[in-house]
């Protein structure tokens, strides 16, 4: 997620009753906010190929990174603003999300350099009167994030259900075999600042359902750097238990974000999978931000994942097209079988298509001249065949 401008709204505490009283002006703020920063982009007109239409209806598409949690929105109803939700999934058979929770997020951000000093998200927790603990720990905005996505499967019917373990996902795309009208969820952490500092709380996360977790977002944690942090240095002594007890809990490290030093030692100690959730490629865009190809290579070789993002400072540009050669591009580097979809769907970025849409890009990977096989295990498989090896059994 990357949010360029501050959401404007009263700060500090708050008495319960103004924000009720307020009610509908707030949530009127947070959705203009969020058509702001996430707007869905325009309809598509332009039909996709034959042959793309044909191979995406048998595709099993897997996305590792959307913040569309955030926001407040009703994931279960289809909505005029973002670009995910539980109907568009289904549209554009998407068979698994990742729902990343960004709890903290600096004023004035930038892809070089921030501070710890201030928290846009607490705005958010207050305009949409999330409990009042949230407002002092962001462990308690993401636990209170993972309990909304679960009322969200819980009253879908059983057209959205969350995945946390490898019997959940056999059951899940069992059924979906005979039923693709429904989609699925898995949940991450973006920055281990929700972890309140203490890396004993990866057991809180994880009883909650969270199974993939980074070191850092946009600044600097006391368990690692930032590649956008005022000190962007290695993993910490903190980061190293941190990593020791994700593994041990069957909770994938993500270095989406983190910084070159960060990358480095959590590859040198990692000992599982490790993924770059949502990333660009120095190959093609060079930037802070995004991975060399060495780090492409020694990502993979932990039989890791590298999920290549829909907007333009990650991708090259702003078209669909400029995502299918920054995907062609990883795919010549690292093979076909480490490299994956990372959106950053509804994460303040410009893309141009919603979930709806994800078939455009299937044609454009046709156009740049991946086949089919290949096509089939960065859309959606090579995700589904990881969590399948990753996921704690039970």
């Amino acid at each position: 997620m990357s949010l360029r401008t501050p959401l404007t709204l009263a700060a500090g505490a708050v008495a319960i009753g103004a924000l009720a009283a307020a009610r509908p002006v707030l949530d009127a703020v947070v959705a203009r906010t969020e058509r702001r920063h996430n707007p869905t982009p325009p309809e598509i007109t332009t039909p996709v190929s034959d042959r793309a239409r044909d191979l995406h209806a048998t595709l099993r598409v897997a996305d590792l990174h959307a913040d569309s949690l955030l926001f407040g929105r009703d994931l279960l109803l289809r909505g005029d603003r973002g670009h995910v939700d539980v109907p568009r999934l289904i549209e554009g058979h998407v068979a698994l999300q990742v729902l990343s929770c960004a709890m903290k997020v600096p004023r004035h951000i930038n892809i070089e350099r921030n501070e710890d000093a201030s928290d846009d998200v607490l705005a958010i927790a207050l305009a949409k009167r999330w409990p009042p603990p949230t407002w002092r720990s962001i462990l308690a905005r993401a636990l209170y994030m993972a309990e909304r996505a679960r009322g969200f499967s819980e009253r879908s019917g059983g057209s959205f259900r969350l995945i946390e373990t490898r019997g959940d996902l056999q059951r899940y795309l069992a059924v979906r075999e005979a039923d693709p009208a429904i989609t699925a969820g898995l949940l991450s952490i973006e920055g281990a600042t929700a972890l309140d500092g203490d890396p004993a709380n990866v057991e809180l996360v994880a009883n909650a359902g969270f199974r993939m977790i980074s070191p850092a977002h946009l600044t600097d944690t006391v368990f690692g750097g930032s590649a956008h942090g005022a000190v962007q240095g290695g993993l910490t002594r903190l980061g190293h238990e941190m990593v020791r007890r994700m593994e041990a809990r069957g909770v994938l490290l993500d270095v989406a974000h983190a910084s070159a030093a960060t990358i480095d030692d959590a590859l040198a100690i990692s000992t599982r999978p490790v993924v770059a959730s949502h990333t660009g490629v120095k190959g093609v865009h060079d930037n802070a931000r995004n991975l060399s190809d060495g780090q492409l290579s020694r990502i993979a070789a932990t039989g890791g994942l590298v999920g290549i993002g829909f907007w333009p400072w990650a991708c090259g540009g702003p078209e669909t097209a400029d995502i299918a050669r920054s995907i062609a591009y990883a795919v010549e580097r690292i093979g076909p079988d480490h490299v994956a979809l990372g959106s950053d769907w509804d994460g303040a970025v410009p893309v141009p298509f919603d979930a709806a849409h994800v078939d455009h890009l299937t044609d454009a990977l046709l156009g740049v001249g991946l086949d089919e096989r290949t096509i089939r295990a960065v859309m959606g498989e090579n995700v589904l065949r990881l969590l399948g090896e990753t996921l704690p059994r039970v």
